[in-house]
Order: structure tokens, then sequence, then C-alpha cells
């Protein structure tokens, strides 16, 4: 927070001043980054074994933003402070604030807040309905019904567990990039690819091949048979080159072979942690570091991965190893 505060201070977004006469402050709060969709997964994994009832709820009120040719006097917080959640008995997850869970007797209610999007998940219709109307005295929602599509997430439930794809959001990408009619590749990627920074000529407008990969992206939170090759070209949003937009583009025609396809949460699984990792010895051909992956389980639902380029060079197939087992422990804490 301190280092938040000197960087906005360095920047001249505010001076620090008495407050004026007459003058009124507004107040404010620290907004924390947070693994937000790896506890939906979670909670759907949950709601699949547990039978629970899950429902979707929205906040009416919108947020708008502007250029302010006024005077603004905020107050100087020190530090954030809970919402209201806690007034109705509800507990905020100190890993991850977006999460609220409470339990009344055998009645347990979890509920996942995104901006104005609410996901709440509860083995009690009778613990929803309250829910409901303690937000809508405070907030004015509106009751979604069960989930159904969240965030470009498309969530289906059936007795024998929960599927979550994003097929509309896969088929809107393929759209955009001119691929619909194009014809299916079976693999994303050439086997033993050596994609550098050097590799083919800079492409003289960045901004397609930096929107594309954002939006690929966004589409692993459901594909994770895509999570490392679009890591691979994440790493050259600075300076694109023709060859990695191919890339990009045969990464699209391999999702048109099945646009709907996602993950399977299973409603038989065991609720128990399980995970699997691995990595490389120095295969990035810029840097020689290493990469790190990993599948976490919960039973045999698949909540969470990773594909991610260590952060310094391991000297030995063995240190690059247990890194990666340190990203997956740290991962199940």
């Amino acid at each position: 927070m301190e280092a938040k505060i000197d960087a906005l201070e360095f920047n001249k977004t505010w001076v620090i001043t008495d407050l004026s006469h007459g003058k009124t402050p507004i107040d404010y709060k620290y907004v924390y980054k947070t693994k937000y969709n790896p506890n939906v997964r979670t909670i759907l994994a949950l709601v699949a074994v547990k039978g629970w009832h899950l429902h979707q709820f929205d906040v009416n009120n919108d947020f708008l933003n502007g250029e302010l040719q006024e005077e603004i006097y905020m107050t100087r917080s020190s530090g954030y402070q809970k919402g209201n959640l806690g007034q109705f008995g509800s507990t905020q997850s100190n890993a991850d604030y977006s999460l609220f869970t409470c339990l009344n007797g055998s009645n347990f209610t979890a509920l996942l807040v995104y901006v104005n999007d609410i996901v709440v998940a509860s083995n009690s219709l009778d613990s929803i309905s309250s829910l409901k109307t303690f937000l809508n005295h405070h907030f004015k929602i509106k009751d979604l019904g069960q989930l159904r599509y969240f965030l470009s997430i498309e969530v289906a439930k059936s007795p024998t567990g929960i599927h979550i794809c994003q097929r509309k959001y896969t088929l809107d990408i393929l759209a955009d990039a001119g691929h619909l009619a194009s014809k299916p590749y079976k693999i994303p990627m050439d086997q033993n690819h050596r994609v550098s920074k050097t590799t083919g000529s800079p492409l003289s407008d960045p901004t397609p091949y930096r929107q594309l990969i954002g939006r690929l992206l966004y589409l692993t939170l459901t594909r994770p048979n895509i999570n490392y090759l679009t890591q691979v070209l994440n790493q050259f949003m600075d300076a694109p080159t023709n060859v990695h937009l191919a890339v990009a583009h045969k990464i699209l025609r391999y999702l048109k072979t099945a646009p709907g396809q996602g993950i399977f949460l299973f409603s038989t699984s065991f609720i128990h942690l399980k995970g699997y990792c691995d990595s490389d010895w120095a295969s990035c051909p810029d840097t020689r570091k290493s990469v790190t992956d990993y599948y976490a389980f919960m039973g045999n639902s698949l909540i969470s991965w990773c594909s991610k380029k260590q952060t310094m060079v391991s000297r030995s197939f063995a240190k690059a190893e247990y890194r990666a087992m340190t990203s997956l422990c740290t991962e199940f804490t």
C-alpha cells in the first residue's frame, strides 16, 4: 500500500492538503488483485459434489467515469475496510477478498463477487432467499436465477456434474479473426518449437496481435490445453513478428475443431486435493529459463493450472523441478 501511495504522489495524482471550509471529502478503499477464476472453478466443483443450489445476482447500480473539472477532496485511509456483507454474518476470505462464506447451523452459503456480478452457492434455498433480501435492501439487485452464463463462461449443470466452457466467446474470436471458415488443425503448435523474439519480421501494427493474445489469455479460463502456447506468445507482446502472429492463428484453427470444449467438474469426486507438476530445463531460447507447469485437482475435477516461465535460471534439471513443485504447493495453500 505504501508503494502505491508513493507512486500516486510521485505522479502528482493528488496533493496532501487541509480540508477547505465548506468542502466534504469522499472516502476510498484499496482494491487488491485476486485469484478469482480458480475460486469459481473450486466453488463449482464443490457444488457438483455436494449437489448445492447455484444462483446468480446482478447489482443494478452502474459505475460511470469521466473527466473531472471540479476540485475533489478525498480522505486518507489507513487500510482497507470490509464490505457490508459482514452484517449478514458472512466471513470474508483472507486469501481472496472476493469470496464470502456464511455458516448458519447446517446451512452453508458461499458468495463470489466480481464488480456487480455475484455467484451464490448454498445447500439451502432459504439461505439464498434471505441473502437476496439483504442484498436487495442495500444495493438493489436483480435475481438472474440459476447460474448459466457468467463473465463469458457458460455453465451447464446435470446430475453427473457441471460443464463449463466459453463456446460463444471462442466463436466470437474466430469470427473477428476471419477463421470461421478455415480448415481446423489437429494440433495447436508444432512439437519442439523454438519460437523466439528474433523469429520473423516485426509487425507494422502490433495492436491486432496484442488484442488476440489478450483474448486467448482469457480463454484459458476453461481451456488449459492452450495455456502453455498462449503464455509463450504472451512473451512477445512488446515486439511481435509475423511468425508469432502465424502461430497465434494456428491456435485459432485448432480451437475450431471443438469450440465448446471446456472443463467437466464431476459430481462423484472426493473432496481432496491432488496435483501434478513438471518442468523443462532451460527451454527458453531467449533467456534460458525453465517453464513450470502444474495442474491442481479437487478429486477428479481440474480446478487450477499454470504454465509460467520461472523467475530465475536453474543450474540443473532438479532445481527446475523443485521450483515447479514449490509453485504447486503454494497454489494448494
